[in-house]
């Protein structure tokens, strides 16, 4: 296949360039749109207890739950008579606007109470629903808020709320993606120059990225046109595309620079490179593929579109890469190396690389071989030292404390909490679809009023709190009741004052009947419940995912050795640097360390979406290297059958350019750093580390280390997998001439050497 596309490419070199400049073209022109059709939010799992609560709550009963906010204040107080007419005029007001409904405002709802009253009297809030997903509402609602944000008629208004936080994660992710880019693509350009050498060299892997990113946007366009996808898929995608595009050229280019230096012409060069590190590349690509895949099993938009658009892009990668970078290569032949801005001795750069027991890669190979047990067990402690804070994880739900403080929707929130005692946008809310008798759910209404987390509960037989009746049934609790006539009721538990934790507390108690036994069946549904659920939904498939994922990779990383033991231990080491990001991460951004220094305030919980996607793409990219470096000592174990010297010479060949290749694409996953929501930031530091782990402390010490304790035993395989190897495994095909014979297995018994 390979031979066949490098004739393609060589034949038709220019024809290939333009079909992937048009495609570039299209692609960006397609994608003018695409932030008019991702959609917001992505977090909440529809088809849980939550999400069916909120079906029969909206086709029985006519209701939502609000997700705008209007936060009014009136400096000399809400009871004030100007302030009261004012107040509720902007309530009709907000009533009649279409696709808004269930508004309720401090003065309709007989002001005395001072449920939606703050306690120094100067601000009372509006809250209604806006209709729609949460990509709709957030549309709607900046539509709306220009006429209603501001100074009007004395009071001055802001606007907040669930959809007015999605929206603006929407609107800061676009950005996002903008900054990012023009900030990684120079700085970039510097790194490369320094490993290249030269401006012309250096611009390869960024004219390949900037293809894929472009192709990339317009597939994540088409994608849109047939399915949901969420915005967050567009930042995650476009910058792990550009790595991984600048990845996969370092390593090509890399091998058409040893095949030249070795005396090949550019075509001969080019046919090499393509049945050796094309190969690589193709199998890299489809490994992190299998890797995003797994974010698939969990039922959470963000994930799931994730999943489905990173598989795309990482293929799409592979096919520019093997496409692009050859005809590029092929059209420039040895000019490549023009524009040179560092100067360096060529005969004494050569002579180094080709004495390979020299370099620095060999050297701490041999060093790490000669001490296998120290270094390995020096290493491990050090990566489980690093992740101990882990075992404190701590998982939750987005809020509006991941935007920054100058969001109008953590403004309006943050008010909320301090100043209002009551929680009625935050209302859990419980469903009987089969209904019940009024004494019964009085009674009930009554027992659940007494929770210590319930400050009152609103039923259709009246109001409660602390276990007694405190209102008698009026206009607004007939709303509690089925407008169907199929007898259904609903119930309010409004939460008492404190963090999110009570509220959720008070879900798991009215779910598991510890708040009080319910008369028939219940749904509940609510924030605090969606909240839930969306922890659940990742908690719950975690398992099976992880599973599905091991499974893969173990036959992938089999396809690619034909070893047996080889695939575990290279995945037990990525998992092992994965734990000592991971504690960093509980470290930096749950426990707050990094707070002061990256601007983002710390809630005591990660989101619980970060873990499972910087395990995804982080384990992903810990592979793809883990399949650079172990293709390359297959090839030299293939090559003189001792597997001390396959290690440390496979080390040398590739080291400096993985290393390269991780410090690259560490700058590139540090752009979300720049990012104003705290879980962007905090993959902008998780993934570096990851990478950079993984690159470094695993591949130069604990790898060598694991090989050399192996031994001969490392490549052992028995026969019925030897045929599986052999008729699909990956053979690198040298067009330069035939590969040397593979080298005999060890004896079962043997000793390892």
């Amino acid at each position: 296949m390979f031979a066949r596309l490098s004739a393609l490419v060589l034949g038709h070199r220019r024809a290939v360039l333009w079909v992937a400049v048009l495609l570039a073209l299209v692609g960006g022109a397609s994608s003018a749109t695409l932030f008019d059709d991702v959609k917001g939010g992505g977090f909440t799992n529809p088809g849980a207890e939550s999400g069916q609560a909120a079906d029969v709550l909206a086709e029985r009963f006519g209701q939502q739950d609000p997700n705008v906010v209007l936060l009014v204040h009136a400096p000399g107080g809400v009871d004030e008579p100007a302030a009261r007419a004012a107040g509720s005029a902007l309530a009709e007001r907000l009533a009649a606007e279409d696709g808004v409904s269930g508004v309720l405002s401090y003065w309709t709802a007989g002001g005395g109470a001072g449920p939606l009253r703050s306690a120094d009297g100067e601000r009372a809030l509006i809250l209604a629903t806006v209709a729609g997903d949460e990509t709709e509402a957030g549309r709607r609602l900046a539509a709306l808020r220009p006429d209603y944000e501001g100074n009007a008629d004395g009071l001055e208004v802001a606007v907040g709320g669930p959809a007015m936080i999605n929206h603006e994660v929407g609107e800061l992710s676009e950005r996002d993606v903008i900054k990012g880019e023009t900030i990684a693509f120079p700085v970039m350009l510097v790194v490369l120059v320094l490993i290249f050498g030269s401006l012309v060299a250096a611009s390869l892997p960024l004219v390949t990225g900037l293809i894929t990113i472009l192709v990339s946007l317009g597939l994540l366009w088409a994608m849109a046109q047939l399915t949901d996808v969420s915005v967050l898929a567009v930042n995650v995608v476009t910058l792990l595309g550009l790595g991984l595009a600048v990845d996969y050229s370092l390593l090509m280019v890399n091998r058409y620079r040893e095949e030249l230096r070795a005396g090949q012409d550019s075509a001969t060069a080019i046919r090499v490179m393509m049945g050796s590190a094309g190969r690589t590349v193709l199998f890299s690509a489809v490994t992190v593929a299998v890797t995003l895949a797994g974010l698939a099993w969990f039922p959470l938009l963000a994930l799931r579109s994730i999943a489905y658009s990173g598989i795309a892009v990482a293929v799409l990668t592979a096919l520019t890469t093997l496409t692009v970078l050859p005809a590029l290569l092929a059209v420039l032949g040895p000019r490549f190396e023009s524009g040179r801005v560092l100067r360096r001795r060529a005969t004494a750069r050569q002579e180094q690389e080709q004495d390979a027991e020299n370099g620095f890669w060999h050297r701490l190979a041999s060093l790490v071989m000669r001490r296998p047990v120290p270094f390995a067990t020096l290493g491990t402690l050090f990566l489980l030292l690093l992740g101990l804070p882990f075992l404190s994880l701590n998982m939750g739900a987005l809020d509006e404390r991941a935007l920054p403080t100058s969001s109008a929707g953590r403004q309006v929130a943050e008010v909320m909490r301090a100043e209002f005692d009551s929680g009625e946008a935050g209302a859990v809310r419980i469903v009987l679809p089969e209904g019940a008798p009024e004494a019964d759910l009085a009674t009930y209404a009554a027992g659940l009023s007494a929770h210590p987390d319930a400050a009152r509960v609103d039923a259709p037989t009246g109001s409660y709190a602390q276990g007694t009746q405190v209102a008698e049934a009026g206009p607004q609790h007939a709303a509690l009741t089925a407008a169907d006539g199929s007898g259904a009721a609903a119930l309010s538990v409004v939460p008492a004052p404190g963090e999110q934790t009570r509220a959720e507390q008070l879900v798991r108690d009215i779910r598991s009947g510890a708040a009080a036994e319910a008369p028939s069946a219940i749904l509940v549904g609510g924030q605090a419940a969606v909240a839930l659920d969306g922890i659940a939904a990742i908690t719950d498939r975690l398992p099976v995912a992880a599973l599905t994922l091991g499974l893969a990779m173990v036959v992938l990383l089999f396809l690619l050795t034909g070893s047996v033991l080889l695939p575990f231990i290279a995945m037990l080491l990525s998992a092992l640097g994965l734990t000592a990001t991971f504690g960093a991460l509980v470290w930096g951004f749950q426990d707050g360390h990094l707070a002061g220094l990256l601007g983002f305030t710390a809630t005591g919980t990660i989101n619980g979406t970060v873990p499972v996607l910087l395990f995804a793409v982080a384990f992903g990219l810990g592979m793809d290297y883990q399949v650079f470096l172990l293709s390359r000592i297959r090839e030299e174990y293939e090559r003189g059958g001792d597997p001390r010297a396959a290690v440390a010479l496979g080390l040398e060949r590739i080291g400096r350019i993985v290393t390269a290749a991780a410090a690259v694409l560490s700058i590139v996953f540090l752009a979300f750093l720049i990012s104003d929501i705290s879980f962007m930031k905090a993959m902008g530091i998780g993934l570096p580390l990851a990478v950079l782990m993984d690159a470094t402390l695993i591949r130069g010490a604990l790898l060598p280390a694991a090989m050399r304790l192996g031994g001969r035993a490392i490549w052992w395989l028995p026969a019925p997998l030897r045929r599986v190897h052999d008729r699909y495994g990956l053979h690198d095909a040298d067009p330069a001439g035939p590969p040397a014979a593979r080298p005999a297995e060890p004896a079962r018994s043997g000793r390892a050497s």
